[in-house]
């Protein structure tokens, strides 16, 4: 093998972070838009979240390339399922999708870290974390990414939920309002912001409740 070709590799990691939060009847989702490789900015506006389905978005870190196929495939398997069932998926279903899909690759995985945020069929929040061969577990927040191990310990902090090991089982939502959510999910990308750099330029904000989806950005800083 060539010299020049000896440290190929079929990934890259565009970077990135991505946040959820999930209320008694409203979900968050976030994430920055800020898409990189090494020290590289390639453009300061890219969006990593996808609608999936009214009641469903996913928010994906990692590289973007694996994420635009995965997002592809999810979308396509989601018309096929409303064709047959004359609905759409609600979002504990899409969860199971998803973890499917990914699963499926598991030998020649998607680089890709999502985090699924939406509302259940009882209008709850819910929010579902992956790993990137389809592992998935449902939780009160959850955060993805280059940035992720700065925002976690934060979010563990102010919100963390009871452990699933106590009976009865608690519902894994947070106590927050809608509005305090959205408050520290800006909190969480701006001090991410400082200490990570495929971290910045602004946070997309997806609010998702009763009445609707409604977007919020807010400007990070740019260096």
């Amino acid at each position: 093998m060539p010299k020049e070709h000896a440290n190929w590799s079929p990934y890259d990691n565009n970077g990135g972070t991505c946040v959820a939060i999930a209320g008694a009847d409203y979900c968050v989702i976030a994430a920055d838009t800020r898409m990189s490789t090494g020290y590289s900015i390639l453009t300061r506006d890219y969006s990593k979240i996808c609608k999936l389905a009214d009641k469903s978005f996913m928010a994906s870190s990692g590289f973007q390339a694996d994420v635009k196929a995965l997002q592809k495939v999810l979308s396509s398997r989601h018309l096929i399922y409303q064709h047959q069932h004359n609905k759409q998926m609600s979002c504990p279903a899409m969860a199971q999708l998803l973890s499917n899909t990914l699963y499926y690759k598991r030998f020649f995985p998607y680089y890709a870290f999502n985090v699924l945020g939406g509302l259940d069929s009882e209008g709850k929040g819910c929010v579902f974390t992956y790993d990137a061969v389809g592992s998935y577990e449902r939780v009160g927040y959850s955060a993805q990414g280059s940035g992720a191990t700065l925002i976690t310990p934060f979010l563990d902090n102010q919100l963390k939920s009871p452990s699933p090991l106590l009976l009865p089982a608690k519902d894994a939502v947070t106590p927050l309002s809608e509005a305090e959510a959205v408050d520290l999910v800006k909190t969480c990308f701006s001090s991410a912001t400082e200490r990570d750099i495929y971290t910045g330029d602004s946070v997309e904000i997806i609010i998702l409740n009763a009445s609707g989806v409604r977007h919020e950005s807010e400007q990070l800083r740019k260096d």
